[in-house]
């Protein structure tokens, strides 16, 4: 069960050797990007405009999970390949370009990041997001100093919520799962985590589908990257 940590009480501690990260809505607020590329595409394609507000529920599953979403209006929802493709074709044109121009750092972040660096801890990131797009993001946005390694949605034959991802982490860092940290902020961290065997964190500010941050099987959720590197014991090899 999920447990917010609470003033006055004893929060758990984590006894790991090193962190996977997600990224969007953890690491960075990326939605004014996706936004952006989305209703450019969509004004390529002589559709609607979408509120950013509503395009940030539908990220989380990668980006073409994203516009089937966009498209149709459903969390669920899919269209067909000859309506899609000119979609995805024309995002992913836009997203190109305007990818890190409106993203931000959240409150935390770096100070985590410098944090769990002066730990010993070795950090991964591991997106949905096409590895194309993840580089020149962690780049632009000065994060990729602290990465290790940086797995995103199409460096493996499967992405989150299945844990290959994480597992895949788990064998280049040569740590068992049970002493590598997740943290993340929707349903798919916490499940790919979970079915890998690890621990799991998860910050409220992020995306989540729209869903309740609440309702998610972690181990506590935090407010800041901050606040989860000071739960963390490090397991030095």
């Amino acid at each position: 069960m999920s447990g917010r940590l609470q003033p006055g009480t004893a929060p758990r501690r984590f006894a790991v050797g090193a962190v996977i990260i997600d990224l969007d809505g953890t690491l960075l607020d990326t939605v004014p990007d996706l936004a952006e590329a989305v209703n450019l595409a969509f004004r390529d394609l002589g559709r609607t405009a979408l509120q950013q507000q509503q395009i940030a529920q539908y990220v989380g599953k990668g980006v073409e999970v994203l516009m089937h979403r966009a498209l149709t209006g459903h969390l669920d929802g899919r269209v067909a390949e000859a309506q899609f493709r000119p979609a995805i074709d024309a995002f992913m044109m836009h997203y190109t370009q305007v990818n890190g121009r409106h993203s931000r750092v959240y409150p935390g972040v770096l100070e985590g990041l410098e944090a769990m660096s002066a730990m010993g801890l070795r950090l991964a990131v591991v997106t949905n997001k096409p590895l194309s797009f993840t580089e020149p993001l962690l780049q632009a946005t000065g994060l990729r100093k602290f990465f290790e390694l940086v797995v995103g949605g199409d460096s493996l034959s499967r992405k989150k919520p299945d844990p290959l991802p994480m597992t895949h982490v788990s064998r280049q860092f040569g740590l068992p799962a049970n002493q590598i940290l997740a943290i993340g902020d929707s349903l798919n961290d916490a499940l790919a985590a979970r079915a890998a065997g690890m621990p799991v964190l998860a910050v409220p500010y992020g995306y989540n589908e729209g869903a309740d941050v609440n309702s998610l099987d972690v181990d506590a959720i935090v407010t800041t990257l901050s606040e989860a590197g000071t739960l963390i014991d490090p397991i030095r090899s």
